[in-house]
């Protein structure tokens, strides 16, 4: 029986549950497994054998690839596990999350000095 969702109706949002984490498990697995440098160097070398190795779906194996992290948030990604991948392609957190936001590092960075995004449209669709 699945649980009543009432936050699947943000626009925009994909919230981290356990339905989540668990479609996700092999794909954050993967991700920490870029804490140990030997491992960061083999996926480096070859980035397509190294995602074989994880009993991922072809579809998270290919957003790695893309480095498609909004697409990898909805395959059950979590944004503090694809951290370990732009890590390893040296990006920061804040270049990583203005690309994913679709502006500029420096529009995003101003944004979030602001006091971050509105909450207008970001709420329940169906909140009155």
């Amino acid at each position: 029986m699945a649980l009543h969702k009432p936050y699947l109706d943000i626009p925009g949002t994909t919230i981290f549950d356990a339905d989540q984490s668990r479609m996700g498990y092999h794909l954050n697995q993967f991700c920490m497994s870029l804490m140990k440098a030997a491992s960061r160097e083999r996926f480096k070398a070859n980035e397509r054998a190294y995602l074989d190795e994880w009993p991922m779906t072809e579809a998270q194996k290919q957003g790695v690839l893309d480095r498609n992290y909004n697409q990898l948030i909805s395959l059950g990604g979590n944004v503090y596990f694809l951290a370990k991948i732009f890590s390893t392609d040296g990006w920061s957190f804040e270049l990583a999350a203005s690309r994913m936001t679709g502006m500029s590092q420096a529009d995003y960075r101003a944004m979030m000095i602001a006091g971050g995004r509105s909450p207008d449209g970001n709420r329940f669709i169906g909140e009155k």
